[in-house]
């Protein structure tokens, strides 16, 4: 049996047997609504009053809630059979906290009875998606964003930095401008989710930001309720933010300025190597215009090289940067399973959770 890769996000879980080029077998809500003592639903439609949110800013922060998704995923889902459980590896995100990642093993092997763990850092396994072992990842998921450097599959914690901004903060900033321009009109949170999924965008650059803030046409859409709404320059906001954080209130740079920031930490040496092996990822990355300001920014930073885009390889499916971390947990779980790489129930029984940072890297 091929081993499950897993990749929770706040938004979204992806999850499927490691076949690295394709997309995931299923990718649902994180969030859960209880419909009883222990049921839950995760389909996206019933779930405009989430009550159970087992993931927050990318951690795990409610495990019971955990251990019921992963019981739907893997056994209703994927179809393990009680007493015959596989192999499953994890992504982590940066900087996922030592006592995580110790209480993810635990319940894996002592509640799911599963016969080998492996976990590795997300920025590592979007880079494999791409044919790269060192480089750059700029992830930005729904409510956070990760930049990380990589150099021969190691996470450069030095050189890598966290932002508790996402697409959580972008779809609020929309729901802001939205009520703004659209007074009269009531909007739900999913409402607004499913406008800047539709809508948002980038400008080519700050000055044509700032001529859309100006004018810019109004497009009508229908919520539905049936209320009628206009949107106009408010897609721009959404996107710009990424690159003028003060629109958020922060007072921080964009984000190809963080990049740069970041890199210049660890040896010059290994500037190029990194800068010019940038991977985006995550769902707000896939932004109408995002890429190309991204790369319009890069040449007008404040770097001597300046960062470069990876194109993803024309064989992987489509949107890989909406799942790229799990496509290389794929990749790399066709290697550290068959190779003994990973931990067994045995390094489990005899070391305890602790394990996990001996032989996941």
């Amino acid at each position: 049996m091929e081993a499950v890769v897993v990749d929770v996000g706040t938004k979204l879980l992806k999850a499927g047997f490691a076949v690295p080029d394709q997309p995931p077998s299923m990718i649902i809500p994180t969030k859960m609504k209880p419909v009883s003592e222990d049921e839950y639903v995760t389909d996206a439609s019933l779930l405009e009053n989430v009550t159970v949110d087992p993931v927050v800013r990318g951690f795990i922060s409610d495990w019971d809630a955990m251990e019921d998704l992963l019981g739907h995923v893997l056994y209703t889902a994927l179809g393990w059979e009680i007493g015959n459980e596989g192999q499953i590896l994890f992504t982590d995100p940066l900087a996922t906290p030592k006592a995580v990642r110790e209480q993810l093993v635990q319940m894996l092997f002592e509640k799911f009875n599963i016969s080998g763990f492996y976990a590795s850092e997300q920025a590592v396994l979007s880079l494999y998606a791409v044919g790269r072992i060192s480089g750059c990842t700029v992830d930005i998921g729904h409510g956070k964003t990760d930049i990380a450097s990589v150099i021969e599959g190691a996470v450069q914690h030095i050189s890598s930095r966290r932002f508790e901004i996402g697409g959580l903060d972008l779809t609020n900033l929309l729901a802001e401008e939205l009520r703004k321009s659209n007074p009269l009109v009531n909007f739900s949170i999913s409402d607004v989710e499913k406008l800047k999924e539709q809508y948002a965008c980038c400008a080519e650059d700050e000055v044509a930001y700032e001529k859309v803030q100006l004018a810019c046409p109004k497009e009508e859409h229908t919520l539905p309720d049936g209320q009628v709404i206009k949107i106009g320059r408010e897609r721009y906001t959404v996107g710009e933010a990424l690159f003028q954080p003060s629109i958020l209130g922060l007072e921080a740079h964009g984000i190809v300025e963080q990049l740069v920031r970041c890199i210049s930490t660890v040896s010059a040496e290994n500037h190029r190597q990194l800068l010019e092996n940038t991977v985006l990822c995550g769902g707000s990355a896939s932004m109408n215009g995002f890429e190309d300001r991204f790369q319009k920014e890069a040449s007008l930073s404040s770097s001597a090289i300046r960062p470069c885009l990876v194109k993803a390889p024309e064989y992987m499916p489509d949107d890989l940067g909406k799942y790229s971390a799990w496509i290389g947990g794929a990749i790399l779980a066709k290697v550290v399973f068959p190779q003994n790489q990973h931990v067994t129930k045995a390094d489990y029984d005899e070391t305890g959770p602790s394990v996990v940072h001996r032989k996941c890297f």
